[in-house]
Formats: structure tokens, C-alpha cells, sequence
């Protein structure tokens, strides 16, 4: 089954919704339906602190859950310093800046031409 992307964009209007709501820094989005089999957005932020990432990852999901969006899966939950949430058409990753800035999603996904 294709995934509906009418209602992917509704989820990133969701996530991004509550990544401003709790002031999440340098808010990225990605469609990659066309080059991933797995997701058909990433979406990138960073929060300031541990406490801050975690805040923001409980708003993300509760927002989602929220509108019924099923959350298949939480990865990192333990972790100070990236916490991914899988929405399914939809993958967010909150991290800490350093962790964003050693892992370096952006050049991994980014296939807008330069």
C-alpha cells in the first residue's frame, strides 16, 4: 500500500506544530519517498538540554497520540541526547546539537539540488 502522503503532510504539520511549541532549534524536514522504502519524511531538531530533548519528544508523541496517529516505535528514551519517535510515514529525530552535528542527518537526507 502507497503511503498517503495528503496525511504524511498532516503529520509533519503535527510534529512541527509541537517541535515550535516547545522551542526546538533548527527545525528540519525531508521528503524522502522517493529515495527511502521506509519513511516518506525525516524530520530533524535539536533541544538545549537532556530535559529539554525528553520534553520535547513527550510533546511530539502526545500530540500525535492526540490525533490518533499511531507511534510505532520510540527509540533513545533513556538517552540525553537523540530520541527518535517512528510515526511511520513520518521518523523524528530530536537531538542534541552535538549528536546532530557528529551524525550529520542533514547531508544524509538533503537531496534538494545545491
Amino acid at each position: 500500500m502507497a503511503p498517503n502522503l495528503k496525511s504524511s503532510k498532516a503529520i509533519v504539520k503535527t510534529c512541527k506544530d509541537s517541535l515550535d511549541e516547545l522551542k526546538a532549534i533548527n527545525i528540519c524536514s525531508f521528503e524522502v519517498e522517493k529515495i527511502s522504502s521506509f519513511t516518506s519524511f525525516i524530520l530533524v531538531a535539536s533541544g538545549t538540554s537532556g530535559r529539554h530533548i525528553q520534553s520535547i519528544a513527550d510533546k511530539v508523541t502526545e500530540n500525535l497520540k492526540d490525533k490518533k496517529v499511531q507511534i510505532l516505535g520510540t527509540e533513545g528514551t533513556d538517552s540525553k541526547d537523540w530520541i527518535l519517535i517512528d510515526a511511520g510515514d513520518v521518523i523524528i529525530n530530536i537531538m542534541s546539537e552535538d549528536s546532530r552535528e557528529h551524525y550529520d542527518l542533514e547531508s544524509l537526507w538533503d537531496r534538494s539540488p545545491k
